[in-house]
């Protein structure tokens, strides 16, 4: 781990932060804890391209509760997969990179996965309950930092019960910036995260399964989207009233050098 972070470890024991996994994870951290939603393939990239956009922004927690608030919104797109597969009755994927393109940006997006859209809900009524990816990392940081939280969970969505490498990695970039701010982390694990990804890019997750995934069905203009918008947002996103919405920044977020060294063009 870099020197600065050990420096964080050895001095701020008043301020923690956790990064942990899967969308069962948030029901432990809902109470003290500034929760942190990160599924970087591809559900919270998909939310924060659309609300960034202009779009409103809906995660649902399964295929009922999708069809349920497509039913109260006007002319909703209703857009995700489950175990991989777009759902019948659904307009689009769960693509970034589609949503991105779209000019409909006055029609709602719904947003179902398997894993990211089903993390967001169960963060939904924590303390404070944040949305991340690699687009927004650094912005995000800084706010937290501001915020002066005493507790922050860095959530992965994972999928299939395995804490996915791009999750990890998002993690790592906003954690290593709280401990580098004061932050304390706050058990093993999430130390040795840390110490193998702090210093990572962007295109050192390709080993992902999820990776595999977008390769093997075709989907390279998402994985080309998330690799090559990194930190390009100075944005915060958090989860409001079953809604992800754009938060106005606190006045005191510090702006860091490290801030714009971990994108990477896609080889």
């Amino acid at each position: 781990m870099q020197e600065g972070t050990e420096h964080s470890v050895q001095c701020a024991v008043d301020k923690r932060f956790v990064i942990d996994s899967l969308p069962e994870s948030a029901a432990r951290y809902r109470t003290g804890y500034a929760v942190v939603t990160i599924d970087v393939i591809r559900a919270t990239t998909t939310a924060i391209t659309a609300v960034s956009t202009g779009r409103r922004c809906f995660p649902a927690s399964s295929l009922d509760d999708a069809f349920r608030l497509a039913s109260i919104l006007d002319k909703p797109i209703l857009a995700g997969e489950l175990d991989g597969e777009m759902p019948t009755g659904f307009d689009m994927n769960n693509s970034p990179a589609e949503i991105f393109l779209r000019s409909d940006i006055w029609r709602p997006l719904v947003l179902l996965s398997t894993s990211g859209s089903k993390l967001m809900c169960n963060a939904m009524g924590s303390d404070a309950a944040y949305v991340a990816c690699f687009r927004n990392w650094s912005s995000l940081s800084r706010e937290l930092v501001a915020q002066g939280y005493s507790r922050i969970a860095l959530l992965g969505a994972g999928s299939r019960g395995v804490f996915r490498e791009e999750d990890q990695l998002c993690c790592a970039w906003i954690g290593a910036e709280l401990a580098r701010l004061g932050y304390a982390p706050q058990d093993r694990r999430t130390l040795e995260i840390l110490d193998r990804w702090t210093n990572a890019r962007s295109s050192d997750c390709l080993t992902s399964r999820s990776v595999d995934y977008l390769r093997r069905t075709g989907q390279l203009a998402d994985l080309d989207f998330i690799l090559n918008t990194v930190d390009d947002l100075d944005q915060v996103f958090v989860l409001q009233r079953g809604e992800v919405v754009m938060k106005t920044l606190a006045p005191h977020a510090i702006v860091t050098d490290a801030a714009r060294c971990r994108g990477e063009e896609l080889a």
